[in-house]
């Protein structure tokens, strides 16, 4: 099929994509509230962290979290929220959030729960990361800023809760940008076993289905995410003070629960709530997503993703892929900044 190419610097030429049976087989198994949000002063390593890149962290009890969040950009201008995934944080967006504030956007870039210092509100929730609840969480945290509707932009796990958003509450959602496509699954397809080659890149998955495994990110979760961001993006040659403005993230003492109840759950080796079990049945059933969107990729991801056409059928509405190119990695809007920026601001105009 034919395909939008970018670099990095959003530059597009056109490209014939060919089907991929390996890379399809890799593919991931992954009412308005009032609260007042206020400016937290840095108190900890994670507030500083995104001091420095974003601004003031502020904090909003949204659904079972007090949720800790960037904003940037003019109060009245066009809701864009960026949502990161594993194991990164919102440093991720540390250039697209103020480039899109400055074109009149309000940018909102929340932790996920278990990163940063999102923090839950009782220490008897279940720190359940299954799908329906990451996605919740971003529709707890639009009602609590009484926030209608808004663009929604990720890369992998947030991601994934983008696409949830998008296809479940279509009403709530302007447009959207996913890296990686449509990142919908559930329980009963993650039983389902891959060729060799194509379970390889998930062996963490399976080093986090045991005890061992969850010890050993304990013990070791920043070479742990090292290790991950070298190998999903091979040519990103980040240093070590951009790796530990993100690291301190996952400090946060629900993080290593949250990170194994997700990859547990995949594989039917962790059971989530039943609150969600409605959500979690239409999920099942892989519904469309109606609402304008650009899927993007980046050409030297190492992380298991599928091919574009594998996944077009699922959205319904205008749609647009682009493939970036430069030795783009996972990361994609920390590795090409410009490219995601644009697409952002490009999907709202489809």
């Amino acid at each position: 099929m034919n395909v939008n190419v970018l670099n990095g610097a959003g530059q597009t030429t056109r490209r014939f994509v060919g089907s991929s049976l390996l890379a399809l087989a890799m593919a991931p198994l992954g009412l308005l509230g009032v609260a007042h949000a206020q400016t937290i002063e840095p108190v900890s390593m994670q507030s500083a962290a995104a001091h420095a890149t974003l601004g003031p962290l502020k904090h909003i009890k949204a659904g079972v979290l007090n949720v800790a969040y960037a904003e940037r950009g003019p109060a009245d201008g066009p809701v864009v929220i960026l949502l990161h995934g594993w194991p990164y944080d919102i440093d991720a967006f540390a250039d697209v959030a103020p480039a899109l504030a400055a074109k009149g956007y309000r940018v909102l870039v929340p932790y996920a729960r278990g990163y940063g210092s999102t923090h839950f509100l009782s220490a008897k929730t279940m720190r359940n990361a299954e799908p329906a609840a990451l996605a919740q969480d971003v529709i707890d945290f639009m009602d609590a800023l009484k926030i209608q509707r808004a663009e929604l932009a990720g890369f992998d796990w947030g991601a994934r809760s983008a696409d949830i958003v998008a296809a479940l509450w279509p009403q709530r959602v302007t447009a959207l940008v996913s890296v990686s496509g449509y990142l919908i699954g559930s329980q009963e397809s993650g039983k389902h076993p891959l060729p060799p080659k194509a379970e390889l890149p998930w062996w963490y998955q399976y080093y986090f289905a045991t005890e061992r495994g969850r010890i050993g990110y304990e013990q070791n979760r920043r070479d742990f995410a090292k290790l991950i961001w070298q190998l999903a993006s091979p040519q990103w040659k980040f240093d070590d003070a951009t790796f530990e403005r993100s690291a301190v993230a996952m400090d946060n003492p629900d993080h290593v629960a949250i990170v194994i109840h997700n990859y547990r759950w995949r594989l039917d080796l962790a059971k989530g709530e039943a609150k969600y079990a409605a959500l979690e049945k239409k999920l099942a059933a892989f519904p469309a997503i109606s609402v304008p969107t650009i899927t993007m990729e980046g050409d030297a991801n190492g992380a298991p993703h599928p091919p574009a056409e594998a996944y077009r059928k699922h959205f319904t509405g205008k749609y647009e892929y682009r493939l970036i190119t430069g030795g783009i990695g996972h990361n994609l809007p920390q590795e090409a900044p410009q490219a995601f920026t644009k697409a952002v601001v490009d999907a709202g105009h489809l």
